[in-house]
């Protein structure tokens, strides 16, 4: 039955078999190992991340999902599986983003699907059901799968291989071929069965595949026919294909040819023109290194910047990789680097010969292209410490101008031998008030000419930095660059300044044209610059054409150069930010402000070393004033050219002003103390000059009057010093003390800082006078210091009209020092305030003194009083009589009301003293005798008192004098 299946075949030949069936393989190579199907449903992989999405969580339907057989245990559902046990159902509340849906969403879909509905019920109808064949083909199937279960699984694996050794072993087992040991028959039967089940397995193998072919033969010849048809159909599309290609190449050979010829040669033409063009820029790029040499040698240091700068880019971006440069580059960052060297030593240079030159010379800024030039060098290569230089030049030159100035005085004065004294500091000590004034003067109008030369130079290096933060400021507003229309691609080599070569070739000649058509390249005019500027690409304008010698590119550097053009200068390549270009500008600011401040500094100095030996301290005013108005009018002259006051110097003038002010002070309170030690209280003259000092206090202002050339008019003294028309009988002290005053009102007007010392002082000396007067007058120590024998009545009188007449002109002295401070120093009014209090209780206090004085006249005379014969009596008669003497004694020192008011005082003291000698006496106005004597005694008093001159009105009230009755 074997036999019989191996030779007839399962299905019919045909004639066209051949063509399309091989003959079966033997049996070795049907045994061949098969290749595994790879897995449609892998397994996971052991390690992942259980928490990473893969695509082994991705499920098709929920069956698939819940009845997973790689999971270990079934969870009670879906959601407990996801989420675990502790899940609970919850109502969705339904959300707001997704619509409700209602059939009526599906009535579209209904209408599109009824048509193929249609057709496929109709197909059903044509199509008669299999019932019966799947019945039978169901037996079948179950007939050969029990036939199949009869043959060994191993046959069946996908991996079966007979020429793994096990897999042998098992098919074939070694001990039915074991001949040995006599058993030959039974092992021969042993093999004739493995044959026969071998055969058998193999029967039951192709009955199966005789039945499955059978099965599938309609399906099988139908698939033949349809190959026999298509080969067909094949073969005549082969046959048309063949005619097409034919017809193609005759069309290719008639139309296309020569017209592919002219585009590969154009290609070819364009090809050699770039070569051309890249050898252009190669030899232009050759010549870099000479080309910054020359400029270098002309000091166009912008230019071999630029320069180096264009052939970097050049290098980076159209000669990358060309092998003969591959050193080029590193050689310009070296020659970058000498050129930021030489740059810096060439500016240092040059702010060393624009502060040294003459200070005569009119011209303000030194060689202002070349500065321009090298300023903006500096900032190309973002040096923004080149100030300092300056700075540090500013400070050199200060010394040498005031060692200069030392040295042309000292040379001119012949008193001084440079031999014997050797040193510049100890010759300048040698020199008096006036050539050392006229040495300062000089140093102050040399420092205003430096500074001045300092702000112009200084000027120029801003205005360069502020264009540059401009045209940065402008480069950032939208729509401020254009946009290159004509130019297929970006090259930043295009922006570029063309730079003269030796052979007077430019670098942007390499470029010009290359990429262009022949029109375009036409019309696309070369920029060529001077190798000092470079322009942008936004704000460059037609040059003309620059000469082919470096003799031409040089005037044109020094004609490019100036403020107004070198916007033509600021490139995009200026990598400066607006932070950086604003502090910049503001350090040069402070530069200015530096170096008025150093020569404020070296000012002090100098006068510090004039004045260690106490020279200044010994100044007298006039002096100390010319030197503070000059020292004034230099500050003021610094402060106006930059704009910033400087400390130094106005402290060093306050420092000896108050010095000068502690010596004047002394000198005039030892003055006054000398006066007042030697003072004899006497009433003095008063000498014309002095009536003409009061009288110029009375016009308003407090100024010392200026002494006449012309011949002196001789005219007397006064009695009196007459001020606002009243009479002030004077000592000679105070004649003095207000010229002294005056002195301290005029210093404050010459001399504005010391307004608050002087004010201090002055009230330190009027508090000095009035103490030192009490002391001397009222404390009667005038008596062991002038040897006075007394302190009289008319001194009395005398020191009070003198305290009177400073208590007159403290309001003047209050405004003229008001007028001169500033609001905050009001405060300092008070201590005129406090003295005016002084002297108003000082002159109370005398004014006592002099009623005390009759007081105890009064009390020693009417303690002996009695009323008898004779009228007049003795003690009214003395009264009458020291009455009369203080009058004649005060009413020339003081004026009338005041003459009055102390007699009224003075009589009140003497009714006092008399009621009081009556009730002892128990003398009282009954109209007896006693009273009429009385009232006779009183008569003669009143009498004489009212006969004396101012008097005359006195109101003298003497009823007060009696008890009144109760």
């Amino acid at each position: 039955m074997a036999s019989s299946h191996r030779s007839s075949p399962p299905v019919p030949q045909s004639k066209s078999s051949d063509a399309f069936f091989k003959k079966e393989p033997d049996s070795a190579k049907r045994f061949r190992p098969v290749q595994s199907l790879p897995d449609v449903c892998p397994k996971e992989p052991t390690v992942a991340d259980q928490h990473r999405w893969t695509i082994y969580h991705s499920k098709v339907n929920l069956p698939a999902a819940l009845n997973d057989p790689r999971l270990a245990k079934r969870e009670s559902d879906f959601f407990t599986k996801t989420w675990g046990l502790d899940f609970v159902d919850t109502e969705v509340v339904p959300s707001l983003y997704l619509p409700q849906i209602s059939k009526d969403h599906f009535t579209a879909y209904q209408l599109d699907i009824v048509q193929r509905e249609k057709i496929h019920e109709k197909c059903k109808t044509v199509c008669p059901p299999k019932d019966t064949f799947d019945r039978t083909l169901l037996h079948t199937h179950d007939k050969s799968r029990t036939d199949l279960e009869q043959v060994p699984k191993i046959f069946m694996k996908p991996d079966f291989a007979l020429e793994d050794p096990s897999t042998f072993n098992m098919v074939l087992p070694w001990s039915h071929f074991n001949t040995a040991g006599g058993k030959g028959s039974r092992d021969a039967a042993s093999s004739k069965l493995l044959q026969e089940k071998l055969s058998h397995y193999l029967d039951i193998v192709e009955v199966n595949i005789a039945h499955q072919i059978s099965l599938r033969s309609e399906a099988f010849f139908h698939a033949m026919t349809s190959q026999h048809e298509l080969q067909d159909y094949l073969r005549k599309t082969s046959l048309a294909v063949k005619m097409l290609r034919d017809k193609i190449g005759q069309i290719d050979k008639v139309m296309c040819e020569g017209s592919l010829k002219v585009l590969r040669l154009s290609l070819t033409k364009v090809n050699c023109i770039k070569v051309y063009n890249k050898l252009k820029l190669m030899a232009a790029v050759h010549q870099t290194q000479p080309t910054v040499q020359l400029l270098l040698s002309t000091s166009e240091f912008v230019g071999a910047l630029d320069l180096i700068a264009t052939t970097q880019e050049v290098l980076q971006q159209e000669l990358q990789g060309i092998h003969s440069f591959r050193h080029l580059g590193s050689q310009l960052c070296e020659l970058e680097k000498l050129i930021d060297k030489m740059m810096v030593a060439e500016f240092s240079t040059y702010a060393r010969s624009d502060l040294n030159r003459p200070l005569e010379d009119e011209c303000q800024i030194l060689e202002e292209d070349r500065l321009v030039s090298l300023v903006f060098g500096l900032l190309k290569q973002r040096k923004l410490n080149f100030f300092e230089i300056y700075g540090d030049e500013i400070i050199i030159t200060a010394k040498n101008i005031i060692k200069q100035c030392v040295i042309n005085t000292v040379s001119e004065i012949e008193e001084i031998d440079t031999d014997v004294v050797v040193k510049l500091a100890d010759q300048m000590r040698m020199m008096n008030f006036p050539q050392w004034f006229d040495l300062l003067k000089n140093i102050f109008s040399n420092f205003i000419l430096f500074l001045k030369r300092i702000k112009a130079t200084l000027n120029v290096i801003r205005s360069v930095v502020l264009l540059v933060l401009d045209k940065n400021q402008r480069s950032k507003e939208p729509g401020e660059a254009p946009v290159q229309k004509n130019a297929p691609r970006e090259s930043a080599v295009d922006t570029e300044v063309a730079y003269l070569t030796h052979e007077g070739m430019f670098i942007s000649d390499a470029f010009s044209g290359r990429d262009l058509p022949p029109a375009a390249a036409d019309s696309a005019s070369p920029r060529n610059v001077c190798p000092d500027s470079e322009p942008s690409s936004s704000d460059s304008v037609s040059e003309p054409e620059c000469a082919t010698d470096s003799s031409s590119s040089k005037e044109q550097t020094s004609s490019g150069t100036a403020p107004a053009g070198i916007e033509t200068m600021i490139g995009e390549d200026m990598k400066l930010s607006e932070l950086e270009l604003v502090r910049l500008a503001n350090n040069i600011q402070e530069l200015l402000y530096s170096a008025s401040d150093i020569c404020h500094d070296r000012s002090v100095k100098f006068l510090m070393a004039r004045a260690k030996d106490g020279f200044l301290e010994k100044l007298n005013s006039t002096e100390f004033v010319a030197l503070s108005r000059l020292m004034e009018t230099f500050i003021l002259d610094t402060e106006q050219i930059c704009g910033r006051k400087s400390m130094s110097l106005r402290g060093a003038l306050q420092s000896q002003a108050n010095k000068f002010v502690n010596r004047f002070h002394e000198e005039r309170k030892t003055k006054l103390s000398l006066l007042l030690d030697n003072e004899r209280w006497k009433q003095a003259d008063v000498p014309a000059e002095f009536q003409d000092l009061v009288d110029s206090i009375s016009d308003g202002k407090i100024a010392l009057p200026e002494k006449k050339t012309g011949a002196p008019e001789e005219r007397k003294p006064m009695d009196f010093l007459i001020v606002d028309g009243q009479k002030y009988a004077v000592v000679g002290t105070v004649l003095l003390l207000i010229r002294i005053i005056l002195e301290y009102c005029q210093c404050v007007d010459n001399i504005p800082s010391i307004a608050t010392d002087m004010l201090t002082r002055l009230s330190d000396l009027l508090k000095y006078f009035n103490s030192r007067s009490c002391q001397l007058v009222l404390g009667a120590g005038a008596l062991q210091v002038v040897g006075l024998k007394t302190i009289t009545t008319k001194n009395l009188a005398l020191s009070s009209r003198c305290l009177q007449l400073i208590v007159h002109y403290i309001p003047v002295i209050r405004a003229h020092f008001e007028s001169r401070l500033q609001p905050k120093q009001f405060s300092m009014l008070r201590h005129f305030d406090h003295i005016t209090k002084d002297y108003h209780d000082h002159i109370a206090e005398i004014s006592a003194k002099l009623v005390a004085i009759m007081d105890s006249l009064f009390d020693k005379l009417l303690s002996k009083y009695e009323v008898k014969a004779p009228v007049p009596s003795t003690c009214f008669r003395n009264i009458c009589k020291q009455m009369a003497k203080m009058h004649e004694a005060i009413y020339e020192l003081l004026p009338e009301e005041q003459t009055q008011m102390l007699f009224l005082r003075i009589n009140a003291s003497y009714k006092l003293h008399l009621k009081r000698q009556l009730a002892h006496l128990n003398v009282v106005n009954d109209g007896g005798p006693q009273h009429g004597l009385v009232t006779a005694d009183v008569a003669f008093y009143t009498g004489n008192l009212q006969a004396l001159k101012g008097l005359q009105t006195l109101d003298l009230n003497m009823a007060e004098i009696w008890e009144q009755k109760r």
